[in-house]
């Protein structure tokens, strides 16, 4: 059994009562994806980034404003074009003159990077350049200009969107730079009960949210979420998992050298753990089961697998390799579906 600290159930008791009410809140203003808001609360919960991919018009932006209202953070929408420099986003050295001393001194002005929660909209429409001075202030949590370092608030969270169907005049992150989002995040249709509801809400007033938790209780939520117990068994499963993504190796699943062209790296693995945690503290549990670590396996894995030309001409997807992949590992490992 993996721990290091005991784990406060009456603190895991209290978040999870928290979290039945922050998704009430949320709901009051989005109209399903509740799995999509699932994600992103194991997202926060976890430290990590998020990418969301979907379709305009899904809520997408309505969703994360919403959340950052909820958890009374500060909220940042950077909208990325083709024109958006890295100053734009993390801020610029102007020259100012010192009312007292009369002396002429430079002065940092912060870019909206400067936030809890950073909604970096269609990241893909911004060269590579600007992509890149957003990534290293999600890997770094701070940002350096001038030779100066200068810290981000915490908690920080960035949730990155891209349009999929719209590719001309984009960027396409690279998969080294894909990897630092713990998850991608698809966002999907309404189902028709919810869009008839979407419709009748849209000529109604928006309702008041109100906050449920502040930053220093999502911090406290985030130590918790670090004693989560994990298994043996759930760390070898997480393992295993990610092993089997590995084209033309000893563990390797059966059809990864025919439909995976390149496999998941150590921090799938990690982050397999880390959003399981997650998980576990989200349903009130004290220990991370199989399930949870089956289930964010498709958000971890769906950025970090590459299907091979021969998965893309049979229509195999990432969530298609990932499905299999673990009937292969419960197969092994001698896992029941119950597990």
């Amino acid at each position: 059994m993996s721990q290091n600290n005991q784990v406060d159930f009456a603190a895991l008791e209290r978040f999870g009562a928290k979290c039945t009410i922050l998704r009430k809140e949320v709901a009051k203003i989005v109209v399903g994806q509740d799995a999509v808001i699932e994600q992103l609360l194991l997202a926060i919960l976890a430290k990590g980034h998020a990418l969301l991919v979907g379709v305009p018009g899904l809520a997408k932006t309505l969703m994360v404003s919403t959340l950052a209202r909820a958890l009374h953070l500060g909220f940042k929408r950077i909208q990325f074009t083709p024109d958006l420099m890295p100053s734009d986003i993390t801020g610029t050295e102007v020259i100012q003159d010192d009312p007292v001393t009369r002396q002429r001194a430079f002065k940092f002005l912060q870019g909206p990077i400067f936030s809890n929660l950073v909604l970096a909209d269609e990241i893909n429409r911004t060269p590579p350049k600007t992509q890149a001075a957003l990534l290293e202030a999600m890997q770094e949590r701070k940002v350096t200009v001038g030779g100066v370092d200068h810290t981000l608030p915490s908690p920080f969270f960035v949730l990155a969107t891209q349009n999929p169907i719209e590719q001309e005049g984009t960027y396409p992150l690279p998969e080294a730079q894909l990897d630092r989002f713990l998850f991608l995040i698809q966002v999907g249709y309404p189902t028709d009960t919810e869009e008839d509801e979407i419709m009748r809400r849209s000529a109604l007033d928006a309702e008041t949210i109100n906050t449920v938790l502040d930053g220093n209780e999502i911090e406290q939520l985030q130590k918790i979420t670090k004693q989560i117990l994990v298994s043996d068994t759930a760390l070898e499963f997480a393992r295993k998992i990610t092993r089997a993504t590995r084209p033309n190796t000893e563990e390797a699943a059966s059809f990864a050298s025919k439909w995976i062209q390149w496999g998941a790296g150590p921090r799938a693995s990690i982050s397999l753990v880390l959003a399981g945690r997650a998980r576990a503290a989200l349903h009130g549990r004290p220990h991370v089961t199989i399930e949870d670590i089956e289930t964010v396996a498709y958000p971890v894995l769906r950025h970090r697998l590459l299907p091979s030309f021969t998965a893309q001409a049979d229509g195999i997807a990432p969530d298609d390799l990932t499905r299999k992949i673990i009937a292969e590992v419960r197969s092994k490992l001698k896992l029941s579906t119950n597990s």
